[in-house]
């Protein structure tokens, strides 16, 4: 493991220095995480290098795009590289910003409210992202690329994608407008700063209904219903509409769907930083559960009122 470590280590400084504007750069790197990709921070910088097999269903130009347009909407730190051909990517570190995770939006006083907050500067920004984030188009997309894998679907997906015809129905009875969305909010795309909250990673942004963040960002941080009050309340600026709470829920339970697969396509990758198969597992249950509520049959019923 330690040499595997310090060949990553001789490899990320090999790809800094490779850029001609930090040839000479000599600060030590150190590994800040990343579950498909590496990242690390040298000095007042932050090197991303992508993992193995992201080719495959990530589109660096749109990436490119978006990380400049979040950048611009002061919400992302500036991009200060990036090689849309291989992923490299160099944005500005953000020095004492906290790296979230499901704890630290429980202990961060008022970290719910920020993210909120930061979402609806995204969304508002104006920005035309090139990709359109469609959920059941890249269902479709993921469980082509499955076909080609050795690998099993969990018991019963199927089925449950049938049983998602009603909130795809729901979903489109009343379309919102599309906004720029992060598309893919893990706690650790967050880094609050105290007095606000950026987000990084941008490799799954597009136009998309813009609760899809929200309801997203509630089940990666594992929400209480208090934490996903102050993240809608904030983001509204008050009560959110009985629809606009329905559609939250619905992307709930549709983001775990969708995730489902992408796990599946790490685990038939052997991406060593998870037990993906657990993880799509997991995502799975959580979504039958979800959807099988009364609960959630009310939300769909709301949505498709409008």
């Amino acid at each position: 493991m330690a040499d595997q470590t310090a060949a990553e280590l001789a490899e990320a400084r090999n790809t800094l220095v490779a850029i001609p504007a930090y040839a000479g750069i000599d600060a030590p790197l150190q590994r800040l995480g990343g579950l498909t990709n590496r990242v690390y921070q040298a000095g007042d910088l932050c090197l991303r290098i992508p993992g193995k097999g992201t080719e495959e269903y990530i589109d660096r130009k749109n990436e490119k795009v978006a990380a400049g347009e979040a950048a611009r909407a002061g919400v992302s730190p500036d991009v200060l590289f990036f090689d849309d051909a291989t992923g490299v990517m160099v944005t500005r570190y953000l020095d004492g910003a906290a790296t979230m995770s499901p704890e630290a939006f429980r202990s961060r006083q008022g970290a719910p409210a920020r993210a909120g907050e930061a979402f609806r500067r995204l969304h508002d920004s104006g920005a035309a992202f090139p990709f359109r984030f469609e959920l059941f188009a890249m269902i479709d997309g993921y469980l082509k690329i499955l076909a080609t894998k050795d690998v099993t679907l969990p018991d019963g997906y199927h089925d449950v994608l049938r049983e998602a015809g009603a909130v795809r129905a729901a979903l489109a009875a009343h379309p919102l407008p599309l906004a720029p969305c992060h598309c893919d909010p893990l706690c650790e795309n967050f880094l609050d700063a105290g007095d606000r909250m950026w987000i990084v990673d941008w490799e799954y942004s597009g136009m998309n209904d813009p609760m899809w963040d929200l309801g997203d960002l509630s089940v990666e941080a594992g929400f209480d219903a208090a934490q996903e009050e102050e993240m809608i309340r904030a983001y509204f600026g008050g009560e959110p509409t009985i629809a606009e709470r329905g559609r939250m829920v619905i992307y709930k339970a549709m983001c775990d769907l969708l995730w489902t697969l992408w796990g599946l396509i790490q685990h038939a990758n052997a991406n060593p930083a998870d037990d993906f198969w657990a993880y799509s597992v997991n995502r799975f249950e959580r979504c039958k559960a979800l959807m099988g509520t009364p609960d959630f049959s009310r939300h769909v019923a709301a949505v498709a009122r409008g």
